[in-house]
């Protein structure tokens, strides 16, 4: 009974059917299912599969297991918001399309997608869509035509170790692994009662509130979408400015070491977090910045859960000017070795990890005159999106990337 009740009561707020809707153990579980049990199920249309280039790792993980077990897979390029165009899926379905997939809203960067256009492409050419809406579904249900939908409670502030999965009626979906009676077939083992009541519970609880907090989170990550660029130089704040989820604000630092940017913020009271490749163990950006191609060093994302307070967020804008000048402090003024070859200025930064190849390369553009390039030499993965991204904001011209012995070359040219 009290499952039943937590499937009625998820139902509602999700829009479907009850018996559409299956609890499983996480989000990530829900995805790798969804698409595994619609990929298998519409195996006589084909095996082509097609994501967004910004997707949940979970999406991308699903896509690349299918196509090392043969399938293929097309990946759809987002702008510089992290929103794809609608036109970009109805040139990427083919005849033998059995998938696509597109999250409701970024988890990095707050960017909504064009969930209901893109499902009406994919309608019209008859292809199940799967939508990824762990990050909105806790403001609202998903609008459009999809065809099945996950989510995780945790990111409506239910428990952690709940999913949930959508697979409307007349989705071909054939579950994969051993046969369970549980839950349709769809999601093997013992329902944890408990989290699935209070994982339904806080969902019809946080949606009571939605439209009232979303007011008052938009004008708080309003604040600090504006103030941030006027309170820190050299800052590019990312996502879009309107399409966008109520609380989260995404914003890179130049010149910044993004993992100690986080302790200084963290010293301070701050949890935070980032899609530098200074943070991670791989020295690889995050995804969704490098596809978006903006700046990745010194990248903060701001979340703010319900209920944050106004003067948190004011000492926070306080806090910030101080910890990231203090960063660029620390980390100094390198001397870039630099030398003239054929008019070209070399910066030598091999072995140097972000942000320092785009430090030294700010340090010379002037020593160039009007015109002239800059080759910077660099084995550091960042530094691939960062220095298009610093052209971009400093209004120099990128020229490219050139082989070199060691790492890449990346030519700049000085324009003003």
């Amino acid at each position: 009974m009290l499952l039943d009740a937590a499937r009625e009561a998820a139902a509602e707020a999700v829009g479907c059917r009850p018996d559409e809707l299956t609890f499983t153990s996480s989000g990530t579980t829900a995805v790798h299912a969804g698409v595994a049990g619609v990929l298998a199920g519409r195996r006589r249309v084909g095996r082509h599969l097609i994501v967004s280039a910004v997707e949940h790792s979970s999406v991308l993980h699903s896509a690349d297991v299918h196509e090392r077990e043969g399938g293929s897979v097309t990946q759809v390029a987002v702008g510089r918001t992290g929103a794809v165009e609608p036109s970009a899926y109805a040139d990427a379905l083919r005849p033998d399309t059995a998938l696509a997939c597109l999250q409701s809203a970024n988890h990095e960067v707050g960017t909504v997608q064009p969930v209901v256009e893109v499902a009406e492409v994919c309608r019209e050419a008859g292809v199940p869509l799967l939508v990824d809406a762990a990050q909105s579904l806790g403001w609202g249900p998903v609008e459009g035509d999809w065809s099945v939908l996950t989510a995780s409670a945790h990111k409506w502030g239910g428990p952690s170790g709940v999913g949930l999965l959508v697979v409307r009626k007349g989705v071909r979906f054939a579950p994969q692994g051993p046969a369970d009676e549980r839950e349709s077939g769809r999601a093997a083992g013992f329902e944890n009662i408990p989290a699935v009541v209070a994982a339904a519970a806080s969902l019809r609880a946080v949606r009571v509130e939605a439209d009232r907090e979303a007011v008052r989170l938009r004008e708080l990550t309003e604040r600090i979408r504006a103030r941030v660029p006027r309170l820190v130089p050299d800052v590019e704040v990312v996502g879009d400015p309107e399409r966008r989820l109520p609380g989260i604000v995404t914003f890179s630092c130049l010149y910044v070491d993004g993992e100690t940017l986080l302790h200084e913020l963290d010293r301070a009271g701050f949890s935070v977090s980032s899609g530098s490749s200074c943070t991670s163990s791989t020295l690889t950006p995050s995804h969704v910045l490098k596809a978006m191609g903006v700046l990745s060093e010194g990248n903060v994302r701001v979340s703010l859960p319900f209920g944050a307070a106004a003067e948190d967020v004011e000492r926070f804008l306080e806090v910030l000017p101080g910890a990231v000048a203090g960063v660029r402090e620390k980390l100094g003024a390198p001397v870039a070795e630099t030398v003239v070859r054929e008019d070209v200025l070399v910066v030598d930064s091999l072995g140097k990890r972000c942000p320092i190849p785009v430090i030294e390369l700010a340090k010379v553009i002037g020593d160039v005159p009007v015109g002239g390039l800059v080759r910077v030499l660099s084995d550091d993965e960042a530094a691939r999106l960062d220095i298009p991204a610093w052209c971009e904001m400093r209004g120099q011209e990128y020229v490219g990337e050139e082989p070199a012995e060691q790492g890449a070359a990346y030519l700049v040219r000085r324009v003003s």
